[in-house]
């Protein structure tokens, strides 16, 4: 796979803390919602927000910074923003192996790669609601981007949600306005919040901050009616979760061929 990392001169995470800190309260009249409100609210007022990172890369830090920033904050127009940090492998062999990365968010982002057209992929990226890639440092055009998603045509709510004999049992709803050529179901586990000090590579000796750290991603199902039902989730292996650091499942049906994406809902356990 090639790769070409971004080496744009990048905002440092002081001034992507504040300046959009600011921006989105003034957008929005309120600073964040709460990780309680993220957990109950259904998602037709959610915005998914992919963030393909890694830690052997140097322009990576100030997108994770402005991940950590958007995460459970709201757009002008009052949606949740869902963020999900997704650490792939191409960097691995460049001196540091990102412990968070897995083929799985490489294989993701390359297929996205080939849905935009690009000529190959690269690190950081953001990819808003499956409709749109942009530079994930460049907050200008992640503000324009969530400023611009209209609200989803399925209702993904997740019921309940418990961790059963390493497996997630799920209780979910779907309702809306499904394609007619169905919609691909995607479960995501994530760390809310995990760090790493690096040793080599190009962020030697630096500390690391990541928020909403995917651990798996897995297609569950193909839905093509409004449905309610319960399903098991296998989790991943417990040396792969990080310990004491909070967890979410992050439920979002999305169009064939990691189209746009129609609904999505997300809840601690």
């Amino acid at each position: 796979m090639s790769y070409s990392p971004n080496r744009a001169t990048a905002i440092t995470a002081i001034i992507v803390a504040s300046a959009l800190g600011a921006l989105l309260a003034h957008a929005t009249g309120i600073g964040k919602a709460s990780v309680t409100q993220a957990d109950t609210q259904a998602a037709p007022g959610a915005v998914l927000v992919e963030l393909f990172t890694s830690e052997g890369c140097s322009s990576c830090p100030p997108a994770d910074a402005l991940l950590r920033q958007i995460e459970g904050k709201q757009t002008e127009s009052g949606q949740l923003i869902i963020g999900i940090s997704e650490h792939v492998t191409y960097w691995n062999q460049l001196g540091w192996s990102d412990p968070f990365s897995s083929d799985v968010y490489t294989e993701r982002q390359d297929a996205y790669s080939q849905q935009f057209h690009l000529d190959s992929v690269y690190t950081p990226q953001m990819v808003i609601n499956g409709e749109e890639q942009i530079v994930g440092s460049d907050r200008g055009a992640l503000l324009r981007a969530l400023r611009e998603q209209k609200p989803h045509p399925i209702i993904v709510h997740i019921n309940t949600v418990s961790a059963q004999d390493r497996a997630l049992v799920v209780d979910f709803s779907i309702t809306g306005n499904l394609p007619s050529d169905a919609a691909d179901l995607f479960a995501a586990v994530t760390d809310d919040n995990a760090k790493s000090s690096v040793t080599r590579g190009e962020n030697s000796g630096r500390t690391l901050a990541h928020v909403s750290v995917a651990r798996s991603i897995t297609r569950i199902a193909k839905v093509s009616s409004q449905t309610e039902q319960t399903i098991r989730i296998p989790l991943p292996s417990p040396s792969t979760l990080t310990e004491n650091q909070g967890r979410h499942l992050i439920l979002f049906a999305q169009a064939p061929d990691l189209g746009r994406v129609l609904g999505i809902d997300t809840k601690a356990f």
